[in-house]
């Protein structure tokens, strides 16, 4: 960590590569898209206030800024190596096929600007007809994903050091263990929804039993994106414990969900906000506080609709996440 760093990130060993990952990051996916400068110029501001993670993937064609910000800010000494730096990318559906993994992420690797990435991730458990890069995807475009062919590309991928790690986004615990039935190297992350409105206190569980971290999306609720609401910003219960607390909700939900022991990704390009966000390392909720949270009646979010089709593997939510909804 950079001494100009206005604040240090507590960081978690990720059990299949021995890498230190920061436990708070930066998202990059925005809905609507915004301006790459725009993009690139916020992740700069990130890095000089102490970010030191940042997720991107294929789908959010943010790999590019990104790369730009990560080489403008190694020119002007904001950090003094890219091995100061965290990042994740991920998979997308059409290029989830055993013989296609290595050239995605080779392609990510070349818009990125960078020889590896640390963390390396299947994006959705389903694949898509290969060669068509769009979202959404049609609905006759969906396969089933061959699990033991693309997860040996993964292991591939990790064996010649283009990425660091590999693991899953949106992943059941029922689909976490097919993959761990047949994996050489086990994921290290699974990327889903957390929040205080959707806690995966069942997932939280089954990761922690097998060495998984969780890292949360969406764990503001993710406003202004196509399914986000502001459902957990307005919650009556976490407004009025963060008002007792002198917080923000929204660095009341960050905490909560960094006392559950889960990486929290946290996407604002305002820097005040980018600010607040950091600021959840030296405070804690009280066991009242945690208990009323833990109350919080559930639903999920991010439904994943998108990728339910009468044509493909998925036909219902319920099979998307095996019931755990």
């Amino acid at each position: 960590m950079d001494t100009n760093s206005s604040i240090s990130i507590p960081e978690v060993v990720l059990s299949s590569s021995n890498r230190r990952m920061p436990l708070l990051g930066m998202g990059t996916a925005t809905s609507p898209p915004v301006p790459p400068e725009e993009t690139k110029a916020a992740i700069i501001q990130a890095i000089e206030l102490g970010y030191r993670h940042f997720d991107t993937a294929a789908l959010y064609l943010t790999e590019e800024p990104l790369g730009e910000a990560i080489a403008e800010a190694l020119s002007r000494g904001l950090i003094k190596s890219r091995e100061e730096l965290f990042i994740t990318s991920k998979l997308w559906c059409s290029n989830a096929h055993s013989d296609l993994v290595l050239p995605a992420l080779q392609k990510s690797l070349q818009a990125l600007q960078l020889k590896y990435i640390d963390l390396y991730l299947i994006h959705w458990p389903v694949s898509s007809r290969p060669g068509t890069f769009e979202f959404p995807i049609k609905q006759e475009d969906f396969l089933p994903m061959d699990f033991k062919g693309v997860w040996r590309a993964m292991e591939e991928c990790q064996k010649i050091g283009l990425t660091k790690s590999i693991g899953v986004s949106n992943f059941s615990c029922k689909k976490l263990s097919e993959i761990l039935s047949i994996a050489e190297i086990p994921p290290a992350v699974n990327q889903v929804e957390i929040n205080p409105l959707w806690q995966q206190k069942k997932l939280l569980e089954f990761c922690k039993e097998n060495g998984i971290v969780l890292t949360a999306y969406a764990s503001l609720g993710a406003r202004g994106t196509i399914w986000g609401s502001n459902r957990v910003m307005e919650n009556e219960t976490l407004i009025q414990i963060a008002s007792a607390k002198r917080k923000s909700v929204a660095q009341m939900c960050l905490r909560w969900a960094y006392e559950q022991g889960t990486c929290v990704l946290v996407k604002s390009f305002n820097k005040e906000r980018m600010k607040q966000n950091l600021d959840i390392i030296n405070w804690t909720l009280s066991e009242e506080e945690s208990k009323q949270i833990s109350e919080i009646p559930q639903s999920r979010g991010c439904r994943g609709e998108d990728y339910i089709s009468e044509k493909g593997p998925f036909k219902t939510v319920e099979e998307l996440w095996d019931g755990e909804i």
